[in-house]
């Protein structure tokens, strides 16, 4: 049991500045409305409180698999890297949300589309383990958040190429329909 007033284990902030262990290399705005440019990003585990000198500060939490199915979710876990491998100093952060429509559906509705139609989990899986991702959901905080979904996603330098490819896919689905905000921040890590 957590204590009250503990870290939440399974919350991530990111915050958007000019410190972090993160170098941004590009920011693209894909759909919607941009988010600040920032030259750098830290990842942070549990929920950071605000940082006066930030652009900006993202939270999400890392929650149950919702539309996977028990075979999906055994060969995520059996194929998925862990994040923070010292071979993946690359990386991309993904804001994502989608649109009303996509929220007024149902869950097994949602999954269809995600799924049976998208391939999104098929598409993901081709990609692991060279491509390693944490998703976090920002529906389930307390107070309402720009972003939907938050992904982070890291890889080796020689990797990068793949991960652009699974991208392609994924944004071609239908899924992606039901976006209507999208941000492509890609990072590599600070080693100096």
């Amino acid at each position: 049991m957590t204590e009250v007033g503990a870290p939440n284990p399974r919350a991530t902030t990111f915050i958007g500045g000019s410190q972090g262990d993160w170098i941004v290399t590009s920011q693209r705005t894909i759909l919607g409305p941009p988010v600040a440019e920032v030259s750098r990003v830290a990842m942070l585990s549990g929920h950071v409180p605000a940082d006066t000198a930030a652009a900006w500060i993202l939270r999400g939490v890392a929650t149950n698999d919702r539309y996977t199915t028990r075979d999906e979710k055994r060969s995520l876990v059996e194929k998925q890297a862990p994040i923070g491998r010292p071979e993946a100093t690359g990386a991309a952060l993904i804001l994502l949300r989608k649109n009303p429509e996509w929220w007024a559906m149902t869950q097994d509705e949602r999954r269809a589309v995600l799924e049976e139609q998208s391939h999104h989990i098929a598409i993901g899986l081709r990609y692991l383990p060279a491509v390693a991702r944490k998703l976090l959901h920002c529906r389930d905080l307390e107070t309402e958040a720009p972003f939907d979904f938050l992904g982070f996603l890291d890889f080796a330098p020689d990797d990068e190429a793949a991960f652009d490819e699974m991208l392609e896919q994924l944004r071609a689905t239908r899924e992606w329909s039901f976006m209507e905000r999208e941000i492509d921040i890609r990072l590599v890590r600070n080693t100096g």
